[in-house]
C-alpha cells in the first residue's frame, strides 16, 4: 500500500508540472492575440487601398494580362497551404490540410496535376513523412509573419506561375490559410490566387460616395505590371497575418483545456491516494487488533 501511495505522488508532483508549463503557454498565447488582431487590422486600410486600385483598373479598362487571364485549360493547378511551425494547438494545422487534401482530391478528379507548397514546419513534416513532393516550402515564421516573407512566397509562386507548363509551370494557384474569426472560431478558407480574382473591399460605400474616375500613366498595362505582384503580396500577408491569429487563438485554447485536464488528473489521483493511505491505515489498525486478540488468546490459554 505504501509503494502505491508514493506512485500517485510522484504522479501528481508531475502533473502539477506540467499544468504550470500549460498554464504559462495559455498566458502566452493570450498575450499575443491581441498583436496579432492588432496586426490583422492594421493591414487592412493599404489592403483595400490595393484591392480598390486594381478593381478600378480590371474593371476600366480591357487590358488583358497573364495574371488575369483565364487559361483555355488548366492542366497543372499549385496549392499553397498556410500552416504552422510549432504544435501545441490542438487540431489547428490538422483543420488546413484537411481542407487543402480536400481541394487536392478535387482538383485531381478534374484530371488536374497538383503541386503543393507548404507554408510553416508542421505542414512540411506533414507531407515529408508521408512521401509526397513540395514543390517549394517556407517556414519559421508563422507566428510573427513579416511582409518581406509575404514577398517571398509571392515572387515565388508568380516565378512557377509565369513559366510554361512543360517546364514544371502551373495554370491557376490556390491558397488555403485559416480565416480568424474570434476567439472561439476560426475557419480554413480557400481562395484562388492566380488567374487573380479581384476581391472588392468588404465596406460598401456610401450612397453619397462617388468614386473617381481613373487615368492611368503611362497606361493600363504597366500599372497592371506593377500592381498585380503586390497586391498578390498583399493577399498573401493578410493569409499570414490572419493564420498567426488563429494559431495563437488555437494554442490558447488547446493549452487552456490541457491545464483543465490537469486539474482533473490532480484531482483522481489525489483520491486515488488517499484512497491507498485509507487503506494502509485500515491495514494497520486490522493487523494490531489481530496482534491483540491473538495475544488476549494465548493468555487465556496460559491461565
Amino acid at each position: 500500500m505504501g509503494a502505491q501511495q508514493r506512485v500517485y505522488r510522484q504522479k501528481i508532483r508531475a502533473t502539477a508540472s506540467l499544468r504550470k508549463i500549460f498554464k504559462a503557454m495559455e498566458l502566452i498565447a493570450a498575450s499575443r492575440i491581441q498583436k496579432a488582431q492588432d496586426r490583422v487590422h492594421a493591414s487592412s486600410p493599404y489592403s483595400k487601398a490595393i484591392n480598390r486600385a486594381v478593381s478600378a483598373v480590371a474593371t476600366q479598362s480591357r487590358v488583358t494580362h497573364t495574371l488575369t487571364n483565364e487559361p483555355e485549360q488548366v492542366r497543372r493547378a499549385g496549392v499553397i497551404i498556410v500552416g504552422s511551425d510549432r504544435g501545441f494547438a490542438g487540431a489547428y494545422t490538422a483543420n488546413v490540410i484537411r481542407e487543402a487534401e480536400g481541394l487536392v482530391e478535387l482538383l485531381k478528379s478534374e484530371d488536374k496535376d497538383v503541386a503543393l507548397y507548404a507554408v510553416g514546419g508542421k505542414v512540411e513534416t506533414y507531407y515529408h513523412f508521408r512521401g509526397r513532393e513540395l514543390k517549394r516550402s517556407w517556414g519559421g515564421f508563422s507566428e510573427l509573419p513579416q511582409p518581406r516573407h509575404a514577398r517571398e512566397i509571392g515572387e515565388g509562386v508568380l516565378e512557377d506561375f509565369l513559366t510554361d507548363y512543360e517546364d514544371g509551370g502551373l495554370d491557376e494557384i490556390h491558397l488555403v490559410y485559416t480565416k480568424y474569426v474570434n476567439m472561439v472560431t476560426q475557419e480554413p478558407q480557400i481562395v484562388r490566387l492566380l488567374p487573380l480574382e479581384v476581391v472588392d473591399a468588404e465596406e460598401k460605400p456610401a450612397d453619397d460616395e462617388v468614386f473617381p474616375l481613373y487615368e492611368f500613366e503611362p497606361g493600363a498595362e504597366h500599372v497592371l505590371d506593377s500592381l498585380l505582384p503586390r497586391y498578390i503580396e498583399s493577399r498573401i500577408f493578410n493569409a499570414l497575418l490572419q493564420a498567426a491569429a488563429s494559431y495563437q487563438a488555437a494554442r490558447q485554447r488547446a493549452m487552456k483545456s490541457a491545464a483543465d485536464n490537469a486539474d482533473d488528473l490532480i484531482k483522481t489521483y489525489t483520491r486515488l491516494a488517499n484512497t491507498a493511505r485509507q487503506a494502509e491505515i485500515t491495514q494497520e489498525i486490522t493487523e494490531i487488533v489481530g496482534g491483540v486478540e491473538a495475544l488476549a488468546a494465548s493468555g487465556a490459554e496460559e491461565a
